[in-house]
């Protein structure tokens, strides 16, 4: 499937279930892929607007606003997925978003 298929089948699906944070995700997720980083970013704020506890969403927020150079932002989206983990219990992400943290803040964020 192409990507702008992909996109349009996840964007379909998203319209049938708004809610539903793995098919936004997705949708993010085919969106960076195919270097839409601006509607990427969108789509990964909408998932942790609507799911606030959908760790993975963070992780890939934060990744795509410091491929953007927005550095300070990324580091509020993972300081936002180390709370998020910290309340779902999900020490492994946690630890991966501490160290995106750590990584985003020695470059000066």
């Amino acid at each position: 499937m192409k990507p702008e298929q992909r996109i349009e089948a996840f964007r379909a699906f998203v319209a049938k279930s708004p809610d539903d944070a793995f098919a936004r995700y997705s949708l993010a997720m085919a969106l960076r892929t195919a270097g839409r980083a601006d509607e990427a970013i969108a789509e990964f704020r909408e998932t942790v607007r609507r799911k606030p506890d959908y760790v993975p969403s963070y992780l890939m927020l934060g990744q795509a606003l410091e491929t953007a150079g927005r550095d300070g932002e990324a580091a509020r989206a993972y300081e936002d997925g180390i709370a998020a983990a910290t309340r779902t219990n999900d020490m492994h992400a946690r630890s991966e978003l501490s160290q995106a943290l750590d990584a985003v803040r020695a470059r000066g964020a």
